[in-house]
């Protein structure tokens, strides 16, 4: 029931849900738990279910907050779709409950449900459009600096 609520996988039919629900982990983490860092490799996928997830990014001044992802986000999947080491350490701002998702489970979960497929697509390109603001206001406050 918890998976049906989780508007990516709303859409599934009863038993690719009970699949899904049978072949991923549920997992509780504390505040300030890392659930993976950057280099790591990658074998899985994680939807938060409950609670909320920075994402931590390297910088001349230290390790910064990015990013903060909320219930029913998707993170860990473009390691996976890249085969690539993790490109950010993930870490729980508060108690959070996630859904793991292995590699194998995951790329079945797309390759066999054309519209969980879309919705990681969606997913994927809000987050690169975040980036690319982030980036722009950077460069900006950057260009300001410069000037001054």
């Amino acid at each position: 029931e918890l998976l049906r609520k989780v508007p990516m996988f709303s859409r599934l039919d009863p038993a690719k849900l009970k699949l899904l629900a049978f072949t991923s982990e549920s997992l509780s983490f504390d505040d300030g738990e890392e659930l993976f860092n950057v280099g790591d490799p990658a074998d899985c996928a994680y939807v938060i279910m409950d609670g909320k997830v920075e994402v931590m990014a390297d910088t001349g001044a230290g390790e910064v907050v990015a990013v903060t992802l909320q219930k029913n986000e998707l993170f860990g999947e473009m390691a996976i779709l890249s085969h690539a080491p993790r490109s950010a350490t993930i870490r729980a701002r508060g108690v959070l409950k996630a859904l793991r998702i292995s590699e194998e489970a995951f790329i079945k979960l797309l390759t066999d449900n054309p519209d969980v497929s879309l919705d990681v697509l969606r997913q994927l390109s809000d987050k690169l459009a975040r980036s690319h603001r982030q980036f722009e206001e950077l460069q900006s406050k950057l260009q300001d600096y410069v000037l001054a």
